[in-house]
């Protein structure tokens, strides 16, 4: 597994149990000084109330990739940094665009933010046996190439140019997740391979994502969507390189995330960095680009939430319409997945998109994987292409596993 360092190249992960994105200097060092929750349907802004939360607390969500003062302390040792997590859901909102269905793990906030103080504590292992039940689908594969053909049909009629569609399954587990979660955030390809738990332990989030969905420092802000799959093989790799519908299909989520970093306030002109660049996740290539703009002004967190979530990869386009679609297609919530989850430091800003990602609730695990649609889409090849991304998160956690009771 790689992490992406300041320096845009690749370097060794952090720990098993390492938050998403956590920098080298907080690796197994760091304590939970306070969080903030945010669930859908409770009031307030929730991007305005998150940066106020992280301003509190010593951190230049006002002033993003401007350093702040890192020594700060709260009575419990030097702040570290603050990881946060924002579901689709909650993008949704702070766009007020069309919300899908209820999540399928309400537990779990729609905003979660902790802030971690420094301390010399290692992360907790695995406390005992982990039984993992059969997989339940949120819908069939027949239902999943109908929604794919239903997506086609309103390219046709011109309601959108394209739209991702996400599919989600769940299965029963007893005993602790722990192992399982590492095995998912260890997979390699997995730029932000993590876990996000809460402090109770009533839920937890791995994460194997290889998307950046917004990355402040050095002065630029940047993204880096990824459209285009294609099994791992030298043939793979021809096909994927060949493609003129992948290639149409990545080029249209470039230039939405072109306007989306257009749209903030105190950002200089936006260039496209690297086009269509290939890399490998697990057993699949992938189309990667890479997308940037100077930041000429001020940027605060608030703005920056809105105007990347949802992220445009997960969504299509245009963005408001394709959310549309998405809530009338999709049987269950996106609950934790295709959101933003992350780190806020003193001096930088690094979310992933939380593809690749799985959650448990006490009682069950939860996965999610879909795909861009285009006009050119092939409804069984969707279903199959979907399958492929599930495939590794699924195998991860039933590795090494007994049979469940």
């Amino acid at each position: 597994m790689v992490h992406a360092p300041a320096s845009g190249g690749y370097s060794e992960v952090p720990p098993p149990g390492a938050p998403p994105a956590a920098p080298a200097s907080c690796h197994a060092r760091h304590h939970a000084l306070r969080s903030f929750s945010w669930h859908r349907g409770d009031s307030g802004d929730p991007a305005e109330l998150v940066t106020a939360f992280l301003e509190d607390n010593g951190l230049p969500v006002r002033k993003l990739g401007r350093s702040a003062d890192k020594n700060q302390t709260y009575g419990h040792g030097a702040i570290c940094g603050a990881s946060l997590y924002v579901s689709a859901d909650a993008g949704c909102v702070m766009i007020n665009a069309t919300p899908g269905g209820p999540s399928p793990v309400p537990v779990i906030p729609d905003v979660y933010a902790v802030v971690w103080v420094h301390t010399e504590d290692p992360f907790p292992g695995s406390t005992g046996s982990w039984n993992l039940g059969p997989w339940a689908e949120s819908w069939s594969p027949r239902q999943h190439a109908d929604a794919v053909q239903r997506v086609r049909d309103a390219i046709g009629r011109g309601d959108v140019y394209q739209v991702n569609v996400v599919g989600h399954a769940s299965a029963p587990y007893t005993g602790d997740p722990t192992a399982a979660l590492r095995r998912v955030a260890t997979l390699p390809g997995a730029r932000y391979g993590g876990i996000l738990a809460a402090p109770d332990g009533r839920w937890a989030i791995a994460t194997a994502s290889p998307e950046t969905l917004v990355e402040v420092r050095h002065g630029r802000v940047l993204t880096r969507p990824i459209k285009g799959t294609r099994p791992a093989t030298a043939q793979g790799r021809r096909e994927l390189l060949a493609s003129a519908k992948e290639r149409a299909e990545h080029i249209m989520i470039v230039d939405l995330e072109r306007n989306d970093l257009a749209r903030l306030p105190g950002t200089g002109p936006v260039r496209v960095d690297k086009l269509f660049a290939v890399r490998r996740w697990c057993g699949l290539w992938q189309a990667e680009s890479v997308v940037s703009a100077p930041l000429a002004g001020e940027v605060g967190l608030a703005d920056l939430l809105r105007a990347v979530c949802p992220g445009g990869s997960v969504t299509g386009a245009p963005k408001i319409a394709a959310l549309e679609q998405i809530a009338a297609l999709e049987p269950v919530g996106r609950g934790v997945s295709m959101g933003a989850l992350g780190w806020i430091g003193h001096d930088h800003l690094d979310l992933g998109l939380s593809i690749r990602t799985v959650a448990v609730d006490g009682s069950r695990v939860h996965a999610w994987a879909g795909g861009g649609i285009t006009a050119d889409s092939d409804p069984e090849a969707e279903v199959a292409e979907a399958a492929a991304k599930a495939g590794p998160l699924r195998a991860a956690l039933a590795g090494g596993l007994t049979a469940f009771a």
